[in-house]
């Protein structure tokens, strides 16, 4: 670790130096720039400078000043989300039937998480049992559910339900969990069919057997 952290400083005093050199204009001073820039490079192509670099990078602090504050990713991330290019992979992406219903179920976990949190809350439950024990609410909402309004907006519900992602991914697993299941049971009801068919075969051959046996034995007694 020691032996790290003097590679830092010593990589650092080497860029500094780079840096002061780089800023005369000189020709005479150009060679040195050039060779000084030349051990930074290599230093840092070492495995120990490779180690270095990934230590700092992995930092969270350094990672926070590196990236998150920085203005020019943030800007190139909002660009990219909001471009036409963007948009159109957000879209196709959400095709997906998988991806969708695995951000679905990243939301859905969330809103139960919400909803949990707030039937835990004593002033939220009891702010709803005032609600639903309020005569005149009680009275609103069955006029609400009697009406064609709530009615229409109830199949809409529906409708939407039914073409949710998770909801298709739901139906589409039940569908072929049943094909399967009907196939296993008509192969097993076939093969049972075929069992008795050889069995009635085998008694047939075997009742035929005895009647020509008995023949003979008749044939000889006289």
């Amino acid at each position: 670790m020691l032996r790290i952290k003097n590679l830092i400083v010593i990589v650092a005093s080497l860029s500094f130096l780079t840096a002061c050199t780089g800023n005369s204009s000189s020709g005479g001073e150009q060679p040195q720039y050039e060779t000084t820039k030349k051990m930074v490079v290599d230093i840092l192509k070492t495995d120990d400078g490779k180690k270095a670099i990934t230590e700092v990078l992995n930092d969270d602090k350094m990672k926070q000043q590196v990236v998150l504050e920085s203005d020019v990713v943030k800007k190139s991330i909002e660009e990219t989300i909001t471009s036409d290019k963007g948009k159109k992979f957000w879209t196709k992406l959400f095709e997906n039937p998988q991806f969708s219903k695995t951000f679905a179920q990243s939301m859905t976990e969330e809103q139960k998480k919400l909803t949990k949190d707030l039937m835990s809350d004593s002033e939220y439950q009891k702010s709803m049992l005032e609600i639903l024990q309020n005569p005149e609410i009680t009275n609103q909402m069955l006029t609400v559910m009697k009406s064609q309004q709530f009615r229409a907006h109830l199949e809409k519900t529906i409708e939407e339900t039914m073409n949710t992602p998770m909801f298709k991914a739901k139906m589409s697993e039940i569908v072929l969990k049943a094909a399967e299941e009907m196939k296993s049971s008509s192969g097993g009801e076939k093969s049972e069919g075929e069992g008795e068919g050889q069995g009635g075969d085998q008694q047939s051959k075997s009742g035929e057997g005895s009647s020509g046996a008995g023949g003979s034995q008749g044939g000889g007694g006289s």
